[in-house]
């Protein structure tokens, strides 16, 4: 097999149940955004700008849509000879099988994944954030600091820092101190979940953590603290560009109306850092004649009738002659019909509405309306 310098590992397995019904029966990363994406293109397509040849993607929680839309990975260029795209579900082995305990008990699990590649670093990904990175920069960050594990961090508001793993740095950038989501956070430099690891020191921690009985198997609450515990050189990569971690309904939203601002934060319209998609070809989008669209993404498949406002209309979606939708974002295959009203809402796929106001009030401490299948009328509280 192959040498490769680097080998990235993906994590896709979540469920992602804070965006409740847009995970119901697809795992998070295959959530869609931004019209004609889903969120694991955003890593996918920084793995093909960054010339990594070789991903493996470990998925876990309903991989269904997602296995299918990565195929053989040809939309971000992995379908290579000796390296490409392997999808990694948790497996029966000769000592058993278990579903992946934490993000680094599933590494565990793909060690010889790995050792097939000979790799001299790895890196770790979440298949759930949506940002535009040149990973190589990283890792030759890496390899300067003669890093045991090199950590992407970011700043972020005191009163987001919760939320996050929170790291203390000396004044070399060495992390000295590590806070997994503290209820009092004592800084606010926060871990992306992006790390790069020297595979030889990965890989001997990882067996060790396994065999350890009281750990969760997580490379925040259990590897990372044992390794600043031990004094391994730990270096934190600052990153200042965009980056969004959509774990809930409103995040999600949030993030999707950034696209329709006058100066959007992540640029998809950047040909010289394009987000791929493996996106189906459809019909091209149709306005019929007494159709109003201000300020709106129409993808392809659409075909409106009616009103359309600073809203983002995925493949597929009808919008009848009578109806207005205002701030919100329908996903795909959903017909809108007769004289419903949407504003500030996210509209589940396959739906079709016929009669009534789906409503969201979108203010400071208000609620976004989620409307899906199984489950009608689901708001989401901020």
């Amino acid at each position: 097999m192959k040498k490769h310098k680097t080998v990235a590992m993906l994590l896709a397995g979540g469920q992602g149940s804070r965006l409740g019904g847009l995970t119901h029966s697809t795992a998070k990363p295959a959530v869609p955004f931004g019209g004609k994406y889903r969120l694991i293109d955003f890593p996918l397509s920084n793995c093909r700008y960054s010339d990594i040849e070789v991903v493996g993607v470990l998925t876990q929680y309903k991989p269904l849509v997602l296995n299918s839309y990565i195929s053989t990975g040809a939309p971000w260029a992995l379908d290579t000879v000796g390296g490409g795209v392997s999808v990694l579900p948790p497996y029966m082995s000769m000592d058993g099988g278990n579903w992946y305990k934490g993000t680094a008990d599933a590494i565990y699990q793909n060690i010889e994944f790995v050792d097939q590649y000979s790799p001299d670093n790895v890196i770790i990904l979440s298949g759930d954030h949506i940002y535009k990175m040149d990973y190589s920069l990283m890792i030759e960050y890496h390899k300067e600091m003669d890093s045991d594990v090199t950590i992407a961090v970011m700043d972020v508001p005191i009163e987001e820092a919760s939320r996050f793993g929170i790291m203390a740095t000396d004044k070399n950038n060495r992390i000295i101190e590590f806070q997994e989501k503290p209820k009092v956070p004592k800084a606010t430099l926060a871990s992306m979940g992006i790390y790069v690891f020297k595979w030889d020191v990965l890989r001997e921690e990882l067996i060790r953590d396994h065999v350890d009985e009281t750990s969760r198997n997580d490379f925040g609450g259990n590897i990372i603290p044992h390794m600043i515990e031990e004094k391994y050189n730990i270096i934190a990569y600052r990153f200042d560009g965009y980056w969004r971690d959509v774990g809930t309904v409103e995040s999600y939203y949030q993030a999707s109306l950034e696209l329709l601002s006058d100066n959007p934060p992540i640029d998809l319209n950047d040909s010289c850092f394009p987000i791929y998609s493996n996106n189906e070809n459809g019909m091209p989008h149709l306005l019929g004649e007494k159709a109003r669209v201000t300020n709106s993404l129409i993808c392809d498949g659409c075909l409106v009738l009616g009103t359309v406002k600073n809203s983002i209309l995925s493949n597929n979606v009808y919008v009848g002659e009578d109806v207005v939708v205002e701030n919100s974002i329908i996903l795909s295959n959903s017909k809108i019909e007769n004289s419903v009203n949407i504003k500030n809402a996210v509209v589940g796929e396959n739906m079709d509405i016929k009669t009534g106001d789906i409503k969201g009030n979108i203010k400071t401490g208000d609620d976004v309306k989620l409307y899906y299948k199984n489950q009608m009328n689901q708001t989401s509280s901020m």
